[in-house]
């Protein structure tokens, strides 16, 4: 049995709208699934985090019950996933039977093997993130993370036996350095390990939002009923089969603020399972304004839907992976949006396909000449595995500029060989042989191009006459192919229509 490559995103925390850094880990996570699809069997799995005391208090707030303030807001995220042409196999909300059955059948085993174990809870805790703090790692007496108030618990909870795992966790990372990334993410652990693990509170008895502790006597804790979902939302305890199927997950893509969670309390508590870590916990960087990460909480949230609107979707999944290397901040502006827009995507791309369907049908009605040799393109015949590997090794802005290196020698080829010189001259072999070379171009850039790009790939793919299905397929099968002589192709609107903004 091939085991299929299994992406995850964190699931999202449902005590508000989404916003637009939501969509860029699941725009990640969905390039990483359409590549993979490209090799062999794939799983995308994401979905939304829906009990805590934080989404019971915002549901009060609203006047409504826990459940009816999920149950209404689920639907946004999954609509924002649809603008954004998100491609998730699986959307687990850990509200659903189906999780919770799961993460009491977890603690049972836990405590029948005896790594969980009760004891009494004192400490400081941030409700807005749902973690607890020592007292040495606030600041200024605050959250470290989100700057909010803390507030003393002081309970009887279960507890997971996390400092017995502590030597196996330290010996897995010096073991696997790239089992975590990036490295500055990797050595912030190591460093935490190195100072000692204390164990992990797993339940709690001063609020009832959640899943109910097995015999009663509280809840599970919201951080440990969520990293569960990755193994809930694929038949852990209930289909063997399924679950070896998929796990270890592939790609686990979380934002570095909550890696410690998942490269530490995480591979911990599958251990004591009997199960493997993950292959690769990559914690991505923040998109920032002015410096500050984008979140509701400071008020600097943008809305993605309107985004989706003014740029359009695939502009802005090209914006998130083309501007920075992942797991480094950058900052966002509409205007750098337009100017990569505008440069990358409409005077560079854009332009390309325009120029040669226009040509195509001034020259030859539309239709592709006889297939000739493509001397070009064979110069670029490594592009294919390149842009993949970059791709699956999550090196987005590598895989773009690989990419761009045939777009940039398909406009070249326009420059230097000039084809209305050649139509008015009248040599027409030369003219067919550039054209076919450029029509194929456009095909291999469109194949390369539909992990990120997935809508405005598919139109040029229907532009240049080619079956939609066949996009998306087998990389080495598709490279192999040609576009066909006689294949009638249409010329359209521009594809990347130049975006002008409005002077503030």
């Amino acid at each position: 049995m091939q085991r299929a490559y299994y992406v995850t995103t964190p699931i999202y925390y449902i005590s508000g709208n989404p916003h637009i850094g939501h969509v860029y880990t699941t725009v990640v996570a969905d390039v990483l699934a359409r590549t993979a699809r490209t090799v062999g069997p794939a799983f995308f799995l994401t979905g939304t985090d829906e009990h805590g005391q934080k989404v019971a208090n915002a549901a009060a707030a609203a006047g409504m019950s826990p459940q009816e303030w999920c149950d209404a807001l689920v639907p946004r995220w999954k609509l924002l996933f649809d603008a954004y042409h998100v491609t998730y196999d699986d959307f687990i909300r850990t509200t659903q039977p189906r999780h919770e059955h799961v993460v009491q059948r977890v603690f049972e085993r836990l405590r029948e093997r005896g790594d969980v174990y009760l004891g009494k809870y004192q400490g400081w805790y941030c409700v807005y993130d749902e973690t607890f703090w020592l007292e040495s790692k606030l600041v200024e007496g605050r959250c470290p993370t989100c700057g909010r108030d803390v507030q003393w618990l002081s309970e009887d909870d279960w507890f997971f036996r996390l400092s017995m795992y502590a030597p196996r966790l330290l010996e897995h990372f010096r073991a696997h350095p790239d089992w975590v990334r990036p490295k500055s993410v990797y050595n912030e652990m190591v460093a935490l390990l190195e100072e000692g693990l204390e164990d992990f509170s797993i339940s709690r008895t001063n609020f009832d939002w959640g899943v109910p502790l097995p015999g009663g006597g509280g809840v599970v804790y919201v951080w440990f009923d969520a990293l569960l979902n990755y193994i809930s939302a694929i038949g852990w305890s209930v289909d063997d089969e399924r679950f070896h199927r998929y796990w270890p997950a592939s790609v686990q893509l979380v934002g570095k603020e909550i890696a410690r969670f998942h490269t530490i309390i995480w591979p911990a508590v599958l251990w004591a399972l009997g199960e493997a870590a993950p292959e690769l916990v990559f914690a991505h960087g923040w998109i920032t304004v002015e410096g500050q990460k984008i979140g509701k909480s400071l008020g600097n949230a943008v809305d993605p839907f309107a985004l989706a609107h003014q740029f359009g979707a695939d502009s802005l999944r090209y914006f998130l992976l083309r501007e920075a290397p992942l797991g480094s901040d950058f900052s966002y502006s509409e205007e750098k949006i337009a100017q990569r827009h505008n440069s990358d995507l409409g005077n560079d791309l854009g332009n390309l396909v325009h120029r040669t369907l226009s040509m195509l049908q001034r020259y030859r009605d539309g239709i592709v000449p006889p297939a000739c040799a493509t001397p070009l393109l064979d110069r670029f015949s490594d592009v294919p595995a390149r842009v993949r590997s970059a791709l699956l090794d999550l090196l987005f802005r590598d895989a773009l500029e690989a990419t761009w290196e045939l777009v940039t020698a398909l406009n070249r080829a326009i420059e230097e060989h000039k084809p209305w010189a050649l139509y008015k001259e009248g040599r027409a072999s030369e003219l067919d042989a550039l054209l076919y070379e450029l029509c194929e171009g456009l095909r291999r850039l469109a194949m390369l191009l539909h992990p990120v790009m997935p809508e405005r790939m598919a139109q040029l793919w229907r532009r240049l006459g080619l079956e939609e299905r066949h996009l998306g397929g087998d990389w080495d099968v598709l490279v192999d192919e040609r576009i066909a002589a006689g294949t009638r192709t249409t010329l359209g609107e521009p594809l990347f229509p130049r975006i002008e903004l409005e002077p503030t």
